[in-house]
């Protein structure tokens, strides 16, 4: 029906969220929950208001979220973490 909602939030994502980004994500959500693809024309309004609430609701959710350690990738850190380390004398 729908691809997956990606992670908008920084390290998952290098730079920050678009709008087209947050809107996108939105939409897919709504149309999950809804198992519509998209709305007949009687469905149209409270489809695209919901759309617009939840793309709110996420902008709102990243300007708030504080990530700390941000300039770690998880990848880089996992490498890191299988990196043999020299013995300690």
């Amino acid at each position: 029906m729908c691809r997956s909602i990606k992670t908008l939030r920084p390290p998952v994502l290098p730079e920050e969220a678009t709008e087209d980004d947050i809107r996108a994500a939105a939409l897919q959500y709504v149309r999950k929950v809804s198992g519509f693809r998209a709305p007949a024309a009687h469905n149209r309004e409270v489809f695209e208001r919901a759309v617009d609430e939840i793309a709110d609701a996420t902008a709102r959710l990243l300007d708030g979220l504080e990530v700390r350690g941000a300039h770690h990738h998880p990848v880089a850190v996992r490498t890191q973490a299988r990196e043999p380390q020299p013995d300690a004398v």
